[in-house]
Protein backbone atom coordinates (compact mmCIF):
# COMPACT_ATOMS: atom_id res chain seq x y z
CA UNK A 1 0.00 0.00 0.00
CA UNK A 2 1.10 3.21 -0.65
CA UNK A 3 1.80 6.40 1.39
CA UNK A 4 -0.97 8.80 0.73
CA UNK A 5 -3.24 5.21 0.69
CA UNK A 6 -2.14 4.64 4.45
CA UNK A 7 -2.74 8.59 5.52
CA UNK A 8 -6.19 8.44 4.26
CA UNK A 9 -6.63 5.33 6.09
CA UNK A 10 -5.36 7.05 9.40
CA UNK A 11 -7.22 9.97 8.50
CA UNK A 12 -10.69 8.22 7.61
CA UNK A 13 -9.82 6.21 11.14
CA UNK A 14 -8.90 8.95 13.65
CA UNK A 15 -11.30 11.19 11.67
CA UNK A 16 -13.99 9.03 13.34
CA UNK A 17 -13.01 8.07 16.27
CA UNK A 18 -12.25 12.31 16.50
CA UNK A 19 -16.03 12.44 17.04
CA UNK A 20 -16.44 9.60 19.26
CA UNK A 21 -14.41 10.91 21.91
CA UNK A 22 -16.44 11.90 24.42
CA UNK A 23 -14.13 12.02 27.48
CA UNK A 24 -11.00 12.41 25.29
CA UNK A 25 -8.99 9.73 23.39
CA UNK A 26 -8.72 7.27 25.97
CA UNK A 27 -12.82 6.72 25.75
CA UNK A 28 -12.46 5.39 22.41
CA UNK A 29 -9.45 2.99 23.22
CA UNK A 30 -11.85 -0.12 23.09
CA UNK A 31 -12.64 1.12 19.47
CA UNK A 32 -8.71 2.16 18.25
CA UNK A 33 -7.70 -1.54 19.66
CA UNK A 34 -10.55 -3.53 17.92
CA UNK A 35 -9.59 -1.17 14.72
CA UNK A 36 -6.02 -1.50 15.19
CA UNK A 37 -5.93 -4.86 15.89
CA UNK A 38 -9.21 -6.91 14.99
CA UNK A 39 -10.37 -5.30 11.81
CA UNK A 40 -7.18 -3.38 10.23
CA UNK A 41 -4.83 -6.12 11.67
CA UNK A 42 -2.23 -3.76 11.95
CA UNK A 43 -0.77 -4.87 15.17
CA UNK A 44 -1.01 -7.49 18.30
CA UNK A 45 -3.08 -7.03 20.98
CA UNK A 46 0.57 -6.95 23.19
CA UNK A 47 1.75 -4.84 20.37
CA UNK A 48 -1.20 -2.78 20.85
CA UNK A 49 -1.17 -2.27 24.67
CA UNK A 50 2.77 -1.74 24.71
CA UNK A 51 2.41 1.45 22.13
CA UNK A 52 -0.52 3.01 24.79
CA UNK A 53 1.95 2.17 28.02
CA UNK A 54 4.24 4.38 25.57
CA UNK A 55 2.13 6.94 24.74
CA UNK A 56 0.99 7.26 28.35
CA UNK A 57 4.61 7.59 29.52
CA UNK A 58 4.82 10.52 27.76
CA UNK A 59 4.27 14.09 29.17
CA UNK A 60 1.09 15.36 27.22
CA UNK A 61 -2.70 14.74 26.28
CA UNK A 62 -3.91 11.42 26.37
CA UNK A 63 -4.48 11.79 21.89
CA UNK A 64 -0.58 10.72 21.63
CA UNK A 65 -2.07 7.14 21.33
CA UNK A 66 -3.15 8.24 17.67
CA UNK A 67 0.33 9.81 17.28
CA UNK A 68 2.06 6.66 17.89
CA UNK A 69 -0.13 4.31 15.63
CA UNK A 70 -0.04 6.61 13.07
CA UNK A 71 3.85 6.83 13.14
CA UNK A 72 4.28 3.00 13.34
CA UNK A 73 1.83 2.64 10.59
CA UNK A 74 3.05 5.49 8.25
CA UNK A 75 6.22 7.21 10.10
CA UNK A 76 6.35 10.53 10.91
CA UNK A 77 3.88 12.02 8.04
CA UNK A 78 1.32 9.06 9.57
CA UNK A 79 1.81 10.38 13.15
CA UNK A 80 1.31 14.27 12.37
CA UNK A 81 -1.68 12.79 10.50
CA UNK A 82 -3.57 10.59 12.88
CA UNK A 83 -2.91 13.37 15.70
CA UNK A 84 -4.37 16.57 13.59
CA UNK A 85 -7.03 13.29 12.27
CA UNK A 86 -7.99 12.83 16.37
CA UNK A 87 -8.02 16.52 17.62
CA UNK A 88 -9.66 19.04 15.12
CA UNK A 89 -12.73 17.30 14.64
CA UNK A 90 -13.26 16.83 17.78
CA UNK A 91 -12.13 20.46 18.53
CA UNK A 92 -14.04 22.09 15.58
CA UNK A 93 -17.35 20.34 17.58
CA UNK A 94 -16.32 20.96 21.21
CA UNK A 95 -16.44 25.06 19.60
CA UNK A 96 -20.11 24.84 17.89
CA UNK A 97 -21.45 22.80 20.80
CA UNK A 98 -19.81 25.21 23.32
CA UNK A 99 -21.41 28.11 21.63
CA UNK A 100 -24.57 25.95 21.48
CA UNK A 101 -24.75 25.05 24.84
CA UNK A 102 -24.01 29.04 26.15
CA UNK A 103 -26.78 29.97 23.87
CA UNK A 104 -29.04 27.74 25.72
CA UNK A 105 -28.07 27.70 28.79
CA UNK A 106 -30.96 27.62 30.66
CA UNK A 107 -32.79 24.70 28.84
CA UNK A 108 -33.67 22.02 30.33
CA UNK A 109 -31.69 19.84 27.17
CA UNK A 110 -28.69 20.99 28.35
CA UNK A 111 -28.82 19.80 31.86
CA UNK A 112 -30.26 16.40 30.84
CA UNK A 113 -27.31 16.32 28.52
CA UNK A 114 -24.39 17.90 30.82
CA UNK A 115 -25.69 15.44 33.43
CA UNK A 116 -25.27 12.05 31.53
CA UNK A 117 -22.06 13.12 30.12
CA UNK A 118 -19.91 12.30 33.38
CA UNK A 119 -21.63 8.53 33.93
CA UNK A 120 -20.85 7.89 29.77
CA UNK A 121 -17.98 9.05 30.18
CA UNK A 122 -17.01 7.05 33.00
CA UNK A 123 -18.19 4.22 31.28
CA UNK A 124 -16.28 4.60 28.17
CA UNK A 125 -13.21 4.81 30.13
CA UNK A 126 -13.92 1.78 32.07
CA UNK A 127 -14.11 0.18 29.12
CA UNK A 128 -10.86 1.25 28.09
CA UNK A 129 -9.44 0.13 30.89
CA UNK A 130 -10.55 -3.49 30.86
CA UNK A 131 -8.94 -3.49 26.91
CA UNK A 132 -5.59 -2.61 28.50
CA UNK A 133 -6.02 -5.06 31.30
CA UNK A 134 -6.92 -8.41 29.28
CA UNK A 135 -3.90 -6.83 26.72
CA UNK A 136 -1.47 -6.14 29.45
CA UNK A 137 -2.20 -9.09 31.71
CA UNK A 138 -0.23 -11.59 30.22
CA UNK A 139 -0.13 -13.96 33.77
CA UNK A 140 -0.33 -14.17 37.13
CA UNK A 141 2.51 -11.43 38.09
CA UNK A 142 1.08 -8.84 35.68
CA UNK A 143 -2.06 -9.23 36.58
CA UNK A 144 -0.99 -8.94 40.63
CA UNK A 145 0.91 -5.81 39.16
CA UNK A 146 -2.26 -4.27 37.76
CA UNK A 147 -3.96 -4.76 40.86
CA UNK A 148 -0.86 -3.38 43.29
CA UNK A 149 -0.83 0.16 40.54
CA UNK A 150 -4.91 0.38 40.59
CA UNK A 151 -4.35 0.30 44.51
CA UNK A 152 -1.92 2.37 44.58
CA UNK A 153 -3.11 4.85 42.52
CA UNK A 154 -6.75 4.38 44.00
CA UNK A 155 -5.69 4.65 47.64
CA UNK A 156 -2.85 7.39 47.44
CA UNK A 157 -2.28 10.71 45.97
CA UNK A 158 1.68 9.08 44.22
CA UNK A 159 2.29 10.72 41.22
CA UNK A 160 1.66 8.70 38.25
CA UNK A 161 5.01 9.03 37.11
CA UNK A 162 6.49 7.63 39.99
CA UNK A 163 4.11 4.15 39.66
CA UNK A 164 5.76 4.30 35.86
CA UNK A 165 8.77 4.08 37.17
CA UNK A 166 8.26 1.40 39.94
CA UNK A 167 6.34 -0.73 37.54
CA UNK A 168 9.17 -0.75 34.97
CA UNK A 169 11.49 -1.85 37.77
CA UNK A 170 8.89 -4.55 39.20
CA UNK A 171 8.94 -5.60 35.72
CA UNK A 172 12.59 -5.35 34.99
CA UNK A 173 12.95 -7.46 38.23
CA UNK A 174 10.21 -10.18 38.17
CA UNK A 175 9.26 -10.39 34.15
Amino acid sequence: MNELAQLAQLVLLFGKLSLLAVGGASATLPEIAREVIVVRHWMSPAEFAALYALSNAAPGPNVIIATVIGEVRAGVAGGIAATLAMVLPAATLAVLVSRGFEHHREARWRRVTQAALLPLTAGLVLAAAVVLVRAADTGWLTAALTALAAAVAYQTKAPPLLLFALGAAAGMLLL
